[in-house]
Protein backbone atom coordinates (compact mmCIF):
# COMPACT_ATOMS: atom_id res chain seq x y z
CA UNK A 1 0.00 0.00 0.00
CA UNK A 2 1.30 3.08 -0.87
CA UNK A 3 1.03 6.64 1.13
CA UNK A 4 1.41 9.65 0.12
CA UNK A 5 2.14 12.78 2.32
CA UNK A 6 0.86 15.85 1.68
CA UNK A 7 2.62 18.99 1.54
CA UNK A 8 1.04 21.71 3.85
CA UNK A 9 2.27 25.07 3.41
CA UNK A 10 3.17 26.57 6.65
CA UNK A 11 1.12 29.11 8.40
CA UNK A 12 1.35 32.30 7.25
CA UNK A 13 3.18 34.80 9.52
CA UNK A 14 0.63 36.79 11.68
CA UNK A 15 1.28 40.36 12.68
CA UNK A 16 1.57 41.22 15.97
CA UNK A 17 0.36 44.29 17.10
CA UNK A 18 1.51 46.33 20.22
CA UNK A 19 -1.29 46.79 22.86
CA UNK A 20 -2.02 50.50 23.21
CA UNK A 21 -0.09 51.83 26.20
CA UNK A 22 -3.18 52.35 29.38
CA UNK A 23 -3.33 56.32 29.65
CA UNK A 24 -4.12 57.81 33.08
CA UNK A 25 -7.18 59.42 32.93
CA UNK A 26 -8.50 62.01 36.26
CA UNK A 27 -11.53 62.60 37.37
CA UNK A 28 -13.63 64.90 40.37
CA UNK A 29 -14.96 62.21 43.56
CA UNK A 30 -17.94 63.18 45.50
CA UNK A 31 -16.23 61.28 48.77
CA UNK A 32 -18.16 60.93 51.98
CA UNK A 33 -15.97 59.57 54.75
CA UNK A 34 -16.53 59.13 58.55
CA UNK A 35 -13.36 60.96 60.08
CA UNK A 36 -12.37 61.23 63.65
CA UNK A 37 -11.40 64.50 64.88
CA UNK A 38 -9.85 65.84 68.41
CA UNK A 39 -10.27 68.96 70.38
CA UNK A 40 -9.02 69.75 73.52
CA UNK A 41 -11.89 71.38 75.87
CA UNK A 42 -12.60 71.42 79.24
CA UNK A 43 -16.34 69.91 78.47
CA UNK A 44 -17.82 67.67 75.78
CA UNK A 45 -20.36 70.59 75.14
CA UNK A 46 -17.61 72.60 74.82
CA UNK A 47 -16.16 70.05 72.44
CA UNK A 48 -19.01 69.89 70.14
CA UNK A 49 -19.55 74.11 69.72
CA UNK A 50 -15.70 73.79 68.99
CA UNK A 51 -15.74 71.36 66.49
CA UNK A 52 -19.37 72.95 65.08
CA UNK A 53 -16.74 76.42 64.55
CA UNK A 54 -14.27 74.19 62.57
CA UNK A 55 -12.08 74.12 65.27
CA UNK A 56 -9.89 70.93 66.11
CA UNK A 57 -7.52 68.31 63.90
CA UNK A 58 -8.12 65.42 62.01
CA UNK A 59 -6.76 62.25 64.40
CA UNK A 60 -8.01 59.34 62.02
CA UNK A 61 -8.80 60.15 58.13
CA UNK A 62 -11.71 57.39 59.17
CA UNK A 63 -13.16 54.79 56.16
CA UNK A 64 -14.54 55.62 52.90
CA UNK A 65 -18.42 55.61 53.41
CA UNK A 66 -19.51 56.47 50.12
CA UNK A 67 -18.24 57.71 46.77
CA UNK A 68 -19.90 59.07 43.44
CA UNK A 69 -17.52 59.89 40.54
CA UNK A 70 -18.95 63.64 39.32
CA UNK A 71 -16.67 63.71 35.96
CA UNK A 72 -13.89 62.02 33.55
CA UNK A 73 -11.38 64.36 31.98
CA UNK A 74 -9.83 63.25 28.98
Amino acid sequence: MATAALKQSPAPALKHRPAPAPKTFHATMLVTRAEEWCVEAETAEEARELLAAGQGHRCHIGERLQFEVERVED
